[in-house]
């Protein structure tokens, strides 16, 4: 995760607190994803950023911050495990909907944000504003997960690039 800011950010606490301290949340942090993270941080960090996001934009960013929280709330290696009824990126977002109903109420928008938090590798349209930018900020931070050791790799090399050329 690239900082922990949303550990200062008390509203975004208030608003996801209770869902941090379920252990069915906690137990996210046993799963690897995106082979750099671990399934907690990985949704801590597109729940807090589309928090942030949906509450520059005026939309209903309590939602966004608890769905987000919760848009992979499912226990096996998405790797290994495979579905008779589908691929991974069709399943998970239902087994993630039926676990999250099992520790909290979800209003229609967080359902959906949840559900549909695949959009583009599957067809299911998002209902709303909210759940096309919960979709977009999890391929953007699975992106920077994924490529963040790649990314400092590059860069450590553009420094040592630098420095030889200013001698």
């Amino acid at each position: 995760m690239k900082t922990n800011a949303w550990q200062q950010d008390q509203e975004y606490l208030t608003l996801v607190g209770d869902l941090l301290d379920q252990p069915a949340v906690q137990k996210l942090a046993n799963y690897t994803q995106h082979h750099h993270s671990d399934r907690l941080q990985h949704s801590i960090s597109v729940s807090f950023d589309s928090y942030k996001l949906a509450k520059s934009m005026h939309l209903d960013y309590k939602s966004v911050a608890r769905a987000g929280l919760l848009h992979d709330l499912f226990y096996y290696d998405w790797r290994t495990t495979k579905f008779d009824l589908g691929s991974h990126a069709f399943i998970h977002p239902r087994v993630s909907l039926r676990n999250a109903e099992k520790i909290t109420p979800l209003n229609d928008m967080e359902k959906d944000i949840i559900l549909k938090h695949m959009f583009g590798a599957t067809l299911a349209l998002p209902k709303y504003r909210e759940s096309l930018l919960v979709s977009l900020v999890d391929d953007y931070e699975a992106e920077h997960e994924f490529f963040g050791p790649l990314r400092q790799k590059v860069d450590g090399w553009f420094r040592k690039i630098k420095v030889r050329a200013s001698i």
